[in-house]
């Protein structure tokens, strides 16, 4: 449906362990390499992503499975890459999570260096870096077009330095769009004090009824349902060892986490959806993405009723 509905790319979360409560929330969750390369074969157009936590996965490996992907999807292929913040996922994989972001950066950063270096080069070479000693390594398959798109979502002053240095796309939460204008502008500025471009996308969670009392009802039959010791749980690590929202809208974040993953609400009618996507692209983001509670039955009407005002607003 998102393939023939010309959406542009499909994101998908990895985890490893779940956030507990009753629910075990992203306790069960399609490891996203498989994922991605079996829709990028079964799609014609869309863009897929991969994520991919930096000390979990190879380099090395991670060339080659993203090149893999590419070569399925004809181009279609993206990373989306994570320099990590979850201690409890680090435990169960028997990993130590640095306690300080310039670690985790700097791996991320030279993770990142080999990668592109597997992919610009056709040579083998050696690496001897302050993480990575390789021996003959080479690249081969590359992506389609020698690279893919990269995301990346960051809060930090150092996480931001990384996504301006390497990404194509940065992910930021919308929660006060005035304060978003400012935000968006001081990444643009900041990469193009490094010679780059970047698009800031921040992303969404969709209720969309024929009327805003459907809508409104639909969000409390939601949040009366929620798990909040799983929400709780997945908000205090975040806040814990993650900078990825504004400390001073805690309360208003554990509001949005129970709803849509902390999610800028897109909630009423197609007309009243339609209208804060504007407000999005009129606060400078890029894109965002969309989630919905139940994505294959609520589609089709966001499909019908919403995209067709967005292109109507020239921001399709």
């Amino acid at each position: 449906m998102l393939d023939d509905a010309g959406i542009d790319f499909m994101l998908p979360i990895a985890r490893w362990i779940g956030y507990g409560g009753e629910t075990d929330f992203h306790g069960g969750v399609l490891e996203t390499v498989t994922w991605a390369t079996a829709l990028l074969a079964s799609t014609r157009n869309l863009t897929v992503f991969a994520t991919i936590h930096t000390t979990a996965n190879h380099p090395v490996i991670v060339a080659k499975q993203i090149a893999t992907m590419d070569q399925v999807g004809q181009g279609r292929a993206g990373l989306n890459i994570v320099a990590g913040w979850n201690k409890p996922e680090y435990e169960a994989l028997g990993l130590t999570l640095p306690d300080d972001h310039e670690t985790r950066y700097g791996y991320a950063q030279e993770w990142y260096d080999v990668i592109q270096k597997l992919w610009q080069s056709r040579e083998h070479f050696d690496w001897d870096g302050q993480n990575f000693h390789l021996k003959g390594v080479k690249g081969d398959p590359w992506p389609v077009n020698g690279e893919v798109p990269i995301l990346n979502a960051a809060g930090s002053e150092l996480g931001r330095e990384f996504a301006t240095r390497n990404a194509n796309y940065l992910f930021t939460p919308a929660i006060d769009l005035d304060r978003s204008k400012g935000e968006i502008q001081a990444l643009k500025d900041q990469a193009a004090a490094k010679g780059r471009e970047i698009g800031v996308l921040t992303f969404s969670h969709v209720i969309c009824r024929p009327t805003e009392a459907e809508a409104q009802d639909y969000h409390d039959k939601i949040m009366s349902q929620i798990d909040w010791p799983a929400v709780d749980n997945l908000v205090n690590l975040q806040f814990a060892h993650a900078q990825s929202f504004p400390h001073d809208l805690l309360a208003q974040i554990r509001n949005l986490m129970a709803l849509g993953h902390g999610g800028f609400p897109l909630i009423g009618t197609p007309d009243q959806v339609a209208e804060k996507m504007i407000a999005l692209h009129e606060a400078g983001f890029a894109g965002t993405t969309l989630s919905f509670v139940d994505y294959v039955a609520e589609f089709p009407y966001f499909r019908d009723e919403v995209l067709p005002r967005l292109a109507k607003a020239g921001i399709r």
